[in-house]
């Protein structure tokens, strides 16, 4: 098996070949590809290599298949006794991408 843990975004995702996720918003067009160079940790088999905090020389591919807007989630803030009340929608924008492989 061949998987890897990418840093984008703020956040850590682990991801493996012809797998599709969401993203936070990338720059690109559909059809692009993005490269991930700050790759974690790659394991292929029974090997595993484990960054420090990155692996050098190690990248992922990925092709963007689609740029969107979550879910609206709904926001509000309240303060008891003296009439105030706030409330607020919010969207967050996301890239939809496939992994194509994982070098090493």
């Amino acid at each position: 098996m061949n998987l890897a843990v990418i840093k984008t975004g703020g956040k850590q995702y682990l991801v493996k070949p012809n797998q599709k996720l969401r993203v936070e918003k990338l720059p690109g067009e559909v059809g692009a590809t993005i490269t991930f160079g700050e790759v974690l940790l790659v394991a292929e088999d029974d090997q595993v290599t484990i960054g420090q905090p990155f692996i050098e020389g190690a990248k992922v591919t990925a092709a963007v298949t689609g740029q969107g807007r979550g879910k609206k989630i709904i926001v509000q803030k309240y303060k008891p006794k003296v009439r105030y009340r706030k409330k607020m929608g919010h969207r967050q924008f996301f890239t939809e991408i496939i992994v194509k492989n994982i070098e090493y």
